[in-house]
């Protein structure tokens, strides 16, 4: 990426049309030469910097809040770089409200966030109790303590030993649309699930549908999941097992 030069609004406050710092674009030996702004231009370019400022202030603030009946969920802004497009309230809360409908309460039904930082918030905010473990390569969720996990799905079996096969739940959302990344996330997928009863949610995009089916042995179910970023690529939301009347149900 190309660096990029960039100014402090604040720095203009005192530029005129006729008074453009000297040396700021050239030398100049010439009062006469430095160069000059017209009134149209300096009031383009100060509204132009002074909203930079803005969403470069509002980036490091770093959280977004959704509302969640009359409580809120924060989370960190999202990270283009990273592939980081969360879930709209809508989706994070139906979501959420299908993995707690099948802990059915239990204690011990332990559930794995594979990059879903919203579905993670979410659930945690609707029900402190339930045991959660997110699974995401942005360091920035160590704010979650022993809940988070360094994730990277290149290296899908690298994980601490205390988590292998003892999930009887797990949501993935590859950062990925490619076969590559799904077939990785698979495998994360496979050491995390207890053995016997379990339940495996996966969103991802509809390019992905016969990879889900033929990777994982999933079905589409009728909901759509939304991005509070609206996103090109039509979503999905795969299960291995019949929800019911639940998320829209199988598609037949």
């Amino acid at each position: 990426m190309e660096d990029q030069l960039e100014l402090n609004p604040n720095s203009l406050n005192g530029l005129t049309e006729s008074n453009a710092p000297p040396n700021s674009l050239k030398e100049v030996d010439d009062d006469d030469d430095a160069p000059v702004l017209s009134s149209h231009a300096l009031a383009a370019l100060k509204e132009f910097l002074s909203e930079q400022q803005s969403h470069r202030s509002a980036a490091e603030e770093g959280e977004t809040a959704a509302a969640v009946g009359e409580s809120e969920v924060s989370l960190v802004s999202e990270d283009w770089r990273l592939s980081q497009f969360w879930y709209n309230a809508e989706t994070a809360k139906t979501v959420a409200e299908e993995v707690l409908k099948v802990c059915n309460g239990s204690v011990d039904s332990r559930v794995a966030c594979i990059a879903c930082p919203t579905l993670y918030a979410y659930l945690k905010n609707m029900d402190p109790n339930v045991p959660l473990q997110l699974l995401e390569y942005d360091k920035r969720f160590e704010q979650y303590g022993s809940d988070y996990t360094f994730y990277d799905y290149n290296h899908p079996v690298e994980l601490p030993s205390e988590l292998k096969h003892s999930f009887k739940i797990v949501v993935a959302d590859p950062p990925y649309l490619s076969k590559e990344c799904l077939e990785k996330v698979a495998e994360t997928i496979s050491v995390l699930i207890q053995p016997g009863e379990s339940y495996l949610l996966l969103l991802t995009g509809e390019v992905q549908r016969e990879r889900a089916a033929e990777i994982l042995g999933l079905h589409p179910c009728g909901f759509r999941p939304q991005h509070s970023s609206k996103l090109g690529n039509e979503f999905r939301l795969f299960t291995n097992y019949d929800p019911g009347t639940r998320l829209g149900g199988w598609e037949r």
